[in-house]
């Protein structure tokens, strides 16, 4: 089962403006997006794993289904 947040979106966010954690905020992991938010995304590193990530699609919401393409 897929979730209804989008693969796309949630890479451009990430591109954009994932060292604010916004694509992490966008599939509901509130927790997370504040934790990259006070962080900056660990100075990047963490930003290009979950591009990474979301590339593979492997990303995840917070109910753990898997992004629609």
């Amino acid at each position: 089962m897929y979730s209804r947040k989008s693969n796309l979106v949630s890479l451009l966010l990430c591109i954009f403006f994932g060292y604010l954690g916004i694509h992490r905020f966008y599939v509901g992991k509130v927790g997370t997006g504040l934790l990259m938010l006070f962080t900056a995304g660990l100075g990047g590193v963490w930003v290009i794993i979950d591009i990474i990530i979301i590339i593979l699609g492997k990303f995840r919401d917070k109910e753990g289904y898997r992004l629609k393409f």
